[in-house]
């Protein structure tokens, strides 16, 4: 796992490296996260790295009733994690990654419980983690790290230790802060 989380770090500190522009004007999160996708499609070679993906072959990701996760589709049903690494034929689902501004006053659960689902290993599409990274434009303020439906603590702390060690690590005054911070 730690593995593919260093890759997920030198893949943020690519973005930052070359997207100054964008953190500079403040632009959408959708944007943010294309061009982040962008960064990690370049790490996972031999993966495919797509943002707002809810299929597996034909068939669409959705969530199992009372999951607790809400979903983004005016059903309630299909699931669209923000970018994920997978093969898209076939159940090898590897990363899913939720990502926020630091800006963004929206209830983080949504998107914890979302990465929760997605690693649930009880779905048939599970991935087999999920990391949840807020940036700002002075770096990443807040990440976790999931597996098999919950937060990893362990692997929560090394990442955010990693993403401190990286030089990544921002602060938002009125964002949120790493549990260890806290």
């Amino acid at each position: 796992m730690q593995t593919e989380l260093n890759k997920v770090i030198a893949a943020v500190q690519e973005f930052y490296a070359q997207e100054t522009f964008l953190l500079e004007r403040d632009l959408g999160e959708r944007t943010l996260t294309h061009r982040i996708a962008v960064y990690v499609e370049r790490q996972f070679a031999g993966w495919q790295v797509d943002c707002n993906y809810d299929r597996l072959g034909e068939r669409t990701l959705r969530l199992p009733r009372g999951s607790g996760s809400s979903t983004d589709d005016h059903l309630g049903k299909s699931i669209y994690p923000d970018i994920v690494v997978h093969q898209r034929d076939i159940p090898n689902n590897l990363l899913a990654i939720e990502l926020r501004k630091d800006s963004n006053h929206q209830p983080l659960d949504h998107d914890q419980r979302k990465l929760a689902a997605l690693t649930d290993p009880n779905v048939w599409f599970a991935y087999a983690m999920g990391v949840l990274v807020i940036v700002g434009p002075n770096g990443v303020s807040f990440s976790e790290v999931y597996a098999g439906g919950e937060i990893d603590h362990a692997t929560s702390r090394w990442f955010a230790e990693r993403v401190q060690e990286s030089g990544l690590a921002g602060r938002h005054d009125d964002g949120p802060q790493h549990p260890a911070d806290q």
